[in-house]
Formats: structure tokens, sequence, C-alpha cells
């Protein structure tokens, strides 16, 4: 059974005699069905949740109970307010099993440490300097995708994550990561593994030769050389980029060299993972929607003919690609890349009124959250007017947190905007990408949000 009905009405319950309040939910009877929803649809899973049992939903699977919250005071509480009371949930408490104690995963003072690493690295008068390599990597697409006009379909995903590991590279890591063809494969494997070790709740040894596991393992050797060739390539030349302030930080820590290669590769392969996965997601869906919404591309293009003309976008025109960023910010509304942002109750907390004992998983849903009927009009139709800076919206700040919020908002959200809205502009200017008719794009809840199965799209001139 899937969660279906009239959606309940929220509100702040009050109980007699000091009764602790415990949010509406699925019965326990449920849980086969919805352990089936965990695996294959977890979108779903949520949405319908939401749209059955309101703003606060307590859905028990197994030995597990999330605690799913849908307002944006819940947010603001649980992110911001009192985010000290919260660490990382399911999904990323497994990932640490993957891909270690990188940005992404740790806690505490490890991740103050690393914030601060990276901090700087993202301050708009860093990504001012920037422009010439986020527009040169978009023009390397613009390039590549002509070469497809008339031909065969291109996967579009695929595309994107090639050019957003090539402005990571180049922006943050002075490295051309285009010679390590490898990673995207092997980030499949680590979400692949990450996604398995969330519904199975841990409790698979990762040494058992399942298929899975074996795929896992060659995807984190294969990291693991990556972060590895990165940082003896900088030996003898060190610089001010993120990479190098990485290495310089891990070898002031105490434990040695051995100590220190194991947080280098946990780290490099974190920012490599963080630093591109995002973006790739948003540009995939973004494509995907200016293909079905034929009068907002052409919009866009105009624009960009209109700003641009025939030259690379620079810095200062981010301002004047209003429409495009208005664009890009519809598209993480409907498709944001970071689905769910969990969370794992630390002490006993009272969220909307409702009870959360100590050790809870606790979830906000940007997805569920973008899409409230009571904050966002018409809520699955595609309109980047909504976010038209000269019209007032009326909406709540934690209605839309498509970058998270609070202490852990994510640091590369700025660099994230700017090549979103470079790549878009670039490319509508020049081509016109198609979807393949019966061909629906499925979202797919890994640690992103992606296209299942890969966004084939041909290409020709516009």
């Amino acid at each position: 059974m899937s969660i279906t009905g009239t959606r309940v009405t929220a509100a702040t319950p009050v109980l007699p005699g000091g009764t602790r309040a415990v949010p509406p939910g699925p019965p326990r009877t449920a849980a086969p069905s919805l352990f089936r929803q965990l695996v294959t649809d977890r979108i779903g899973l949520l949405s319908s949740a939401a749209a059955r049992y309101g703003d606060a939903v307590r859905i028990s699977i197994g030995p597990k109970t999330i605690y799913l919250f849908n307002h944006p005071d819940h947010a603001k509480h649980v992110l911001a307010d009192n985010s000290s009371g919260y660490h990382k949930g399911i999904g990323l408490a497994e990932a640490r099993r993957v891909i270690g104690d990188g940005l992404l995963t740790s806690e505490g003072e490890v991740w103050r440490r690393q914030r601060r690493a990276v901090q700087p690295m993202f301050q708009n008068k860093r990504l001012a300097h920037q422009d010439a390599a986020v527009a040169a990597e978009a023009a390397r697409l613009v390039e590549r995708l002509r070469a497809h006009a008339g031909g065969a379909p291109v996967d579009m995903a695929e595309e994107m994550t090639g050019l957003t590991l090539g402005v990571l590279g180049r922006t943050l890591l002075d490295a051309d990561l285009g010679a390590f063809t490898s990673i995207g494969h092997s980030f499949e494997g680590v979400q692949d593994q990450a996604m398995f070790e969330m519904v199975s709740l841990s409790m698979v040894p990762l040494w058992l030769p399942l298929p899975l596991h074996l795929r896992f393992r060659r995807a984190r050797r294969e990291l693991y050389r990556v972060a590895d060739r990165l940082v003896l390539d900088r030996a003898g030349r060190p610089g001010d980029d993120l990479l190098s302030r990485m290495i310089d930080s891990a070898r002031r820590l105490p434990g040695g060299a051995r100590a220190a290669r194991r947080r280098l590769r946990e780290e490099l392969v974190t920012v490599l993972l963080a630093g591109h996965e995002t973006t790739a997601s948003t540009l995939s869906w973004a494509f995907h929607l200016l293909d079905r919404h034929p009068q907002v591309r052409e919009r866009l293009r105009e624009e960009a003919v209109s700003v641009l003309g025939d030259r690379l976008p620079v810095y200062e025109d981010l301002h004047r690609l209003r429409y495009t960023a208005m664009v890009v910010e519809e598209v993480m509304r409907l498709y944001p890349p970071v689905w769910a942002l969990t969370r794992v109750a630390q002490r006993d907390d009272e969220v909307g009124g409702y009870h959360v004992p100590a050790g809870a998983d606790v979830m906000i849903s940007p997805y569920t959250l973008h899409r409230h009927p009571a904050f966002w009009n018409d809520p699955e139709r595609f309109d980047p007017e909504r976010f038209d800076p000269g019209r007032p919206s009326g909406r709540p700040r934690y209605a839309y947190i498509p970058f998270g919020a609070g202490p852990r908002f994510c640091v590369g959200n700025h660099l994230g905007m700017m090549e979103a809205t470079f790549v878009l502009a670039m490319v509508v200017r020049e081509l016109r990408l198609t979807g393949l008719p019966g061909r629906p794009a499925v979202p797919e809840a890994m640690l992103s949000l992606r296209v299942r199965g890969g966004l084939p799209m041909t290409v020709s001139l516009a």
C-alpha cells in the first residue's frame, strides 16, 4: 500500500495531562509496503506522506522511525535555531561508512576545521576571478554538443557531470579532472552503496562479496587513486587553491603521515562528490524543463543574446542575466539537488508541538517543502516568474531551501549559481536540446536528485 487519502490539516497538538504528542502517520502494519517504497520510490514515499498526513508525519518502517517535518518553521528550528541539537542523519550517516569523514558527513570540531579551510575559497571577491574558468568550461561544453548537432542523442546527465568536474578542477583544485574519466562512474557506485546502506539499515557487512559491494570497492579504490594522484601532482608546487589548503591542514594535525593521507583522501573524495554532483543535477533538470517549456527557453535565449551578444559571460553579467537566474531558482524549487536534509536528534526536542525523542531520525525535505500548497501557488507548475525580484512573494524564508539552511548551509552556493547561470545562457544561446519521445525524465533520489537512467537529448542549432 502507498500513503494516499485526504490531507490532514496541520495544527499544534494540545493534549491533556501533559501527554507528549507524536505526529500522525501510517499504521505499523503498512511497514512492508513502506519499505518497498523506501527502496524503489523515496520521493513518492515522502510526497504521499506529506500529502496525506500534513506538516508532521511519523513513518515507522521496521526498527526505523522517521519524523518528517514539512513546514518552514520546522525547517528553521531543526536546521538553524537548534542546529546544535541535531547531527547528520540517514543517508549521510550511512555515507560515512562509504566516503569517511569529509565536510559532507563529519561533525563537531572535525567539521568546523574542514569548514574553516574551505570557506575562504568561496568568498565573492575570489569567485569574481573564477568567471573566466567557468565560462571556458561552458564554451568547451558548447563545442562538444555542437559536434553532435543533427546526430545521435547525447546523454546530458553525463555531459553535465563532465562539465561540473571540469569547473571544480579549474576553480578550486588547480587540476585538470578531465584526465580522470572514471570519476563519474565511480561516484555512481558510491551513491548506490550509500543508498543500499540506508535502506538495509547498515545491517549487511561490507565484506560480503555481493555485486553491489564489489562495485563499490572498485569505485572507492579508483576515487582514492584519483585523490592520491592529485596530492602527488601538487608536491613541490604549493598554491592558494583548495587542494593546497587541504594538504597543509591535514599535515598540521596529529597522527603522522598515514593519518594525514587518510584524512586527505576522505576530504578530497567528499569535495569531488559534493563539488560537482548538485550542479550537474540542477543543469540536467534545467535542460529537461526548458525542452518541455519552449516559451521559457526562448525568453532565456533572448536575454542571453541581448546581454552577451557573441562573447563569453563575465562575473558582472550575473546581475544582468536576471531571467536566467530565475529559471535556475525555479528548477531548484521543483528538483532541489539535495532532496532531503536528514538529522539525528541528539537530545529530546519539540518541533511544531510534537515530541522528538533523543536518537530519532528527523527529515526536512526540500522536495516536499518546495511544493507545499500553502506557500506555492500551483506548486507543480514550472514558473520562473515566481522568483522575479520585483514581485513580493509573501513566503517565509525557510519555504525555499535548495542549499540547505543554518550553519551547514551549502558553502558552494554562489559558485553553483554562477556555473548554472553561465552554462544555461551559453548553451541556449546557440543550441536547442530535445528530449526523446516516449522517454520520460524520472527523478531518482540518491545522495542528489538525479535523472534515472540518464537524460538522452538530440542537439540542433538554435
